[in-house]
């Protein structure tokens, strides 16, 4: 599994993997909300530090990097399982040893997901950094990477 620098062209299919990851693993948003958050990630995403891994040909996952922050890791709900996450995590951890996260407390599957990775809990808001009642759970990485 490769991960690769992303392109300004390859934002839009970015935009497609966040939305068909958000509608699986985001059904909290409220739809007002979602589509707040959906025209702000997709005038980032072609501005955003981007990375992707690829299934064959396409892409399938992306990571957005702000330093050492970890700004954004989705992957296409259909191919979950199946170590791109883990791929785009460890390239991740690569570009920022001491990365950090944020991760959604109600999206069920990140805090597992980074927490058996090697990611410890930090802190916790009650809400999004936009005020919207999406409480996060800060993380950084701990030094236990899983290959």
């Amino acid at each position: 599994m490769k991960v690769r620098r992303g392109t300004r062209a390859d934002a839009a299919r970015a935009l497609e993997i966040w939305r068909a990851a958000v509608e699986v693993t985001h059904p909290f948003l409220s739809a007002e909300h979602r589509a707040d958050i959906d025209a702000i990630v997709a005038e980032w995403l072609p501005t955003a530090d981007l990375w992707l891994v690829d299934d064959g040909d396409r892409p399938v996952g992306f990571l957005a990097m702000d330093g050492k922050l970890i700004d954004a890791l989705f992957v296409d709900p259909a191919v979950h399982g199946r170590g791109f996450g883990t791929a785009l995590l460890n390239h991740a951890l690569t570009l920022a040893p001491d990365a950090v996260v944020d991760a959604n407390e109600q999206a069920t599957n990140a805090l597992p997901f980074y927490e058996a990775r090697g990611f410890v809990r930090t802190g916790r808001s009650d809400t999004d950094p936009a005020g919207r009642p999406y409480p996060l759970i800060h993380l950084k990485y701990g030094g236990r990477r899983q290959a």
